[in-house]
């Protein structure tokens, strides 16, 4: 069930990026969106669409967060992959955007995706003004300097510490940098039912700190081919992880515990989220 329902998610999103990129002239910035947008797991719309349906959400409504989510999270990407950030060529098994087209252009097409996802979020279809007015409001905070971009700055600083971070440094780091918006994707169908947030915030914090260290996992255990972009950098710049802090066993171990805690949060809706369970030990066992 849980693979068939991100397939569809999937499928569902890029129809619905395809028909908005659609409608802009072909500039050589839309084409990088497009390329940005292309492919992925796209675990964080399909997180706003069954959060959606637990809370009987129209899909047709949901759709819109969704793809807002996924667009936030690829500008996300190609900027993090520019020169000045990461640096990296591959993504997604494809160039990244600067690669295939230049800084310039990768820049541009990261602040366009970023206004789009507020121009998705937004949308009339979407639902009654102060909703729209609350995700609008809450995607900002968890994208910018309280959220996303915090984690992003906070790591790009413990590249040149004179220490590595402490496990506490780096959970509050994470949280930020990975967790924030998994966060925001998991509250999008309470918030567009005005019902409580509660459960699905306590199931996204544990899900997005076991998120990051299965990627701290696969990038000492896994290679390039399978999971399409470089492994092994923070090890190479002798980055403090969650791997390399707690060794490699232990930190399964943790992901695993997490997982549990995340599953536990759901009980208020019993088999209904089921899905969203089996989204949680997706995270942890997935090969890239």
């Amino acid at each position: 069930m849980f693979r068939q329902r991100l397939t569809d998610a999937a499928t569902a999103i890029q129809a619905r990026f395809n028909a908005v990129l659609g409608d802009l002239d072909r500039v050589p910035v839309v084409d990088a969106m497009a390329h940005a947008t292309n492919g992925g797991k796209r675990l964080r719309g399909f997180m706003v669409l069954e959060s959606a349906r637990l809370h009987e959400i129209d899909p047709n409504k949901a759709i819109w967060p969704a793809c807002a989510i996924e667009a936030l999270h690829a500008y996300s990407l190609v900027h993090d992959d520019l020169p000045c950030m990461d640096d990296d060529d591959l993504r997604r098994g494809e160039p990244t955007v600067h690669v295939k087209w230049d800084e310039a252009t990768a820049v541009l097409a990261g602040d366009a995706l970023q206004t789009l996802a507020f121009e998705l979020a937004t949308r009339h279809e979407v639902g009654p003004g102060d909703v729209r007015a609350d995700l609008a409001q809450s995607l900002a905070k968890a994208s910018g300097a309280q959220g996303m971009v915090l984690g992003q700055a906070l790591d790009i600083a413990a590249e040149t510490a004179d220490t590595p971070l402490t496990l506490d440094q780096i959970t509050a780091l994470q949280r930020g940098k990975t967790g924030a918006l998994i966060e925001w994707s998991a509250t999008v169908g309470a918030r567009m039912a005005q019902a409580d947030l509660t459960p699905l915030q306590t199931y996204a914090r544990s899900l997005g700190l076991a998120f990051q260290i299965a990627d701290d996992v696969l990038d000492v255990t896994s290679d390039a081919d399978t999971m399409g972009k470089a492994t092994g950098k923070d090890a190479d710049a002798g980055k403090a992880t969650f791997v390399s802090l707690l060794g490699l066993d232990e930190a399964k171990r943790r992901a695993d515990q997490l997982v549990t805690e995340a599953c536990d949060a759901l009980h208020v809706y019993n088999a209904d989220a089921d899905t969203l369970r089996d989204a949680a030990r997706f995270v942890v066992t997935r090969n890239s």
